[in-house]
């Protein structure tokens, strides 16, 4: 069976899993025939985000004019999220051959995924009970506007379980295609990889055939990727041109919390998991810092699903694993969403003045535990997903969120940026419970990227 050939996405391959020593290098380092004239992508993307913040907020209306430009470079990366995610998950089932192993590697995954997923979910909750950021907001939610919360939230949402999982299944085989749903995407993928397997040298020049797709697809995102620092530039300028720097100040306390809890969630939980596997949360960071930029730019932890892949097959986790765990994470895995998620319903509650009991709580998050998987990695997703789990529920007024409209886009970036390391983390654990992580490529890896 054939291996995806190398593809350059600005400063990473995509390689074949059997990397030499010095193909590893590079794809740490970058190209080296790259031209040195321009800063990495990681400093351009940094400066468009500084000269966004400074258009928004010297030029509001010129700021919230850029809102095409980011829109415009988020879609184009959704374009892509779908044959991506097909195309890869089909060529690491089918490439694993052993069907067992398929559904091994994917039950480690689901049951990592859950198990961070929860203990998010408690975090968020804690933390909220702790400091109690909507004890002193104005608890008059009529006095806010509505209307725009009507519009963000229209459409159907499933609330139930059962509803929940017939949501899964797509009306047609292209339908989830069109709608890009990635949920329903896998489920596809999962069903063609799996059967591809099953066939075995019968359907290997399908599968070369994907592999070719997939490696047109990446040749696509390289290209795509390059607009990233006007993206990110975009995307800024509005956000704070139509909100302001001085919306931050009205709800200073939930922003600091919540931005708190994060940083506490990746320096403290993640840091500790990593270092069981022998590996420093900060070398990581740095090591995707590119990836991080990207995200804190666009909102949008999609944007860098891509490159994120790329990144963790250099680092030394098998191609299969990570092409099945990465896609999968991306909406089994959302850890930033899950701390927003029971942290902003307890600030609503509190804001409202609603007392939950134990039971309400309990049953928040078990709903939670279920509405925050359809939560895709895309900007505003969290807001809509936790107005349905508060539409489940009962307890809290859905009107409440109107407090939130100002600040949610600047906490999806927290999310985002939560929600890809918490998916880096997950890979690295699952590759290496598989006994398929090159630990010591990881470290001399990881070790480059501080001197």
């Amino acid at each position: 069976m054939g291996t995806l050939c190398p593809l350059n996405l600005g400063r990473v391959t995509l390689q074949p899993v059997n990397l030499t020593p010095e193909e590893a290098e590079r794809v740490a380092e970058g190209d080296p025939k790259k031209s040195r004239w321009l800063p990495s992508l990681y400093v351009q993307v940094l400066i468009a985000i500084t000269i966004g913040v400074a258009v928004g907020w010297l030029k509001p209306e010129a700021g919230i004019a850029m809102k095409p430009i980011g829109d415009g470079f988020v879609k184009l990366i959704k374009m892509l999220i779908g044959p991506i995610v097909f195309s890869t998950v089909v060529v690491g089932i089918a490439g694993m051959k052993d069907l067992r192993k398929v559904g091994r590697v994917g039950g480690k995954a689901i049951l990592w995924f859950e198990f961070m997923t929860t203990i998010a979910l408690l975090i968020g909750l804690g933390m909220a009970h702790l400091f109690t950021p909507g004890s002193n907001v104005d608890k008059s939610v009529n006095a806010h506007d509505v209307s725009v919360l009507n519009a963000q939230l229209s459409g159907p949402r499933p609330h139930g379980f059962t509803e929940h999982l017939l949501a899964l299944i797509p009306d047609t085989f292209v339908g989830a295609f069109v709608s890009g749903d990635v949920l329903q995407i896998l489920l596809i993928a999962t069903l063609t990889g799996s059967a591809l397997a099953g066939l075995g040298e019968r359907a290997a020049g399908l599968v070369r055939i994907l592999e070719q797709f997939a490696a047109g697809v990446f040749g696509v995102v390289g290209i795509v990727m390059r607009l990233a620092p006007l993206g990110a530039f975009g995307a800024m300028a509005h956000t704070i041109g139509k909100y302001g720097l001085g919306t931050l100040g009205s709800l200073a306390k939930l922003m600091a919390t919540f931005y708190g809890t994060a940083l506490l969630f990746v320096f403290v939980v993640l840091g500790l998991v990593l270092r069981t596997q022998g590996l420093s949360i900060i070398k990581l960071l740095a090591y995707l810092r590119e990836e991080l930029a990207i995200v804190l730019g666009t909102s949008s932890s999609e944007s860098a699903l891509p490159r994120l892949m790329a990144k963790l097959e250099g680092l030394g986790c098998s191609s299969s694993v990570v092409r099945l765990v990465v896609p999968t994470g991306y909406s089994f895995n959302l850890d930033g969403t899950s701390i927003y998620l029971t942290m902003a319903a307890l600030f609503v509650a509190q804001a409202t003045g609603v007392s939950l009991t134990l039971g309400e709580e309990l049953k928040l998050l078990l709903v939670l535990l279920l509405t925050s998987k359809g939560a895709a990695g895309v900007t505003g997703s969290g807001f809509v997903t936790l107005a349905a789990t508060l539409a489940a529920t009962g307890s809290i007024p859905v009107a409440g969120l109107s407090l939130l409209l100002g600040i949610d886009r600047f906490m999806s970036e927290a999310r985002a940026l939560t929600n890809i390391i918490g998916n880096a983390v997950a890979t690295i654990v699952v590759a290496r419970w598989e006994g398929e992580l090159d630990l010591d490529r990881a470290r001399a890896t990881l070790d480059r990227q501080v001197t």
